[in-house]
């Protein structure tokens, strides 16, 4: 990889190999510009320009960081669970988001930070991850609410990355994506046994759960578009293929018909059709509360990252075993 320090080293700031490398430069910058208007995919170890490497770096890795962090308030609910049944069903999902991470990481990986600076960017607070993890789940019925809610807008937002740019992530996100369809299916169950077959205290739990998790969700989709200046560039790279707006406005239209099927009321008055526009108008939301908890200070933000750093100490002792390990002649070694 070429540095500005190789080229200059023991020239002139301005003599003609740094004009050479600028040139250079520009013709590696031309050629990936024209591969992403072709459509074509950009793999690991071909030439990208560092912002680009920059945004997917940021991104990935706190898509990863969400997979783990997002393990925590469902898998509070694993010993909790109402039937053997949904035992099983949680146990899967919350291992599905353990190995969601994993393969995230691993892409991240390619792109020149190890695992572990990315996991101390997450445990000092220097990354991010969804905003929506820091919800309490107060009631069983919040599981059920994650998978239809949480997860349904994560496959809206996430279906798109299967046709990102960066080669390593949208093959990970193809397999993310049909993992967590099943997240959303099994989320929908629980809730229409809860509404068809419950008591009128499990119907009214249902409906407690829709209406504080209802916006959080659509908030998960980002701030408005004018108010996202990355955004145009990031679909401009094939980072992002469909706008924050653009993809809100389609888990909302979606959202409406599966709340009506279940029996629920979503705890927004001024939601109703526009036949002009072709999607549902909305009332306004909250981006004060969803700056405020993306900073820091959300109902769960100090618990959730105090678990997780946490688990990362306690589990030192398993790491270093395994790099003992590793470091041992194997014994097909010893026996040659």
């Amino acid at each position: 990889m070429y540095t500005q320090a190789m080229d200059t080293v023991g020239k002139d700031a301005a003599d003609a190999p740094k004009a050479l490398r600028s040139t250079e430069e520009l013709a590696l910058q031309q050629r990936f510009d024209a591969r992403i208007d072709a459509g074509e995919f950009i793999e690991a170890k071909d030439w990208m320009p560092d912002n680009y490497r920059k945004t997917l770096t940021r991104q990935i890795s706190q898509h990863a960081h969400s997979e783990f962090v997002g393990m925590l308030p469902e898998g509070n609910w694993i010993s909790r669970a109402p039937t053997l049944k949904r035992k099983a069903i949680l146990l899967a999902k919350v291992q599905d988001e353990g190995g969601h991470g994993l393969y995230l990481y691993a892409a991240a990986e390619t792109l020149g930070q190890s695992r572990d600076q990315l996991l101390d960017a997450l445990h000092s607070g220097k990354a991010k991850y969804s905003s929506i993890f820091n919800y309490p789940t107060l009631t069983w019925a919040d599981i059920g609410v994650i998978g239809w809610l949480v997860d349904g807008a994560a496959i809206m937002n996430q279906v798109p990355i299967c046709r990102c740019s960066f080669a390593p992530y949208a093959r990970a996100m193809v397999r993310i994506c049909r993992e967590e369809s099943f997240h959303q299916r099994q989320g929908f169950d629980a809730l229409l046994t809860m509404m068809t077959r419950g008591t009128a205290a499990q119907q009214a739990m249902v409906q407690d759960a829709v209406n504080r998790w209802w916006w959080p969700s659509i908030q998960m989709f980002g701030p408005p578009d004018d108010q996202s200046p990355n955004s145009a560039q990031s679909m401009r790279w094939g980072i992002k293929r469909i706008s924050n707006d653009e993809l809100r406005a389609k888990f909302i239209d979606a959202t409406v018909a599966q709340a009506q099927l279940l029996g629920v009321t979503l705890p927004d008055p001024e939601l109703k059709w526009n036949e002009e526009r072709g999607h549902h108008d909305h009332g306004a939301i909250d981006w004060s509360e969803f700056w405020r908890v993306v900073g820091g200070d959300g109902p769960c933000n100090r618990e959730r990252l105090a678990a997780r750093v946490k688990a990362w100490d306690d589990g030192a002792w398993v790491r270093e075993a395994a790099m003992v390990h590793a470091r041992k002649p194997s014994t097909q070694a010893q026996a040659a």
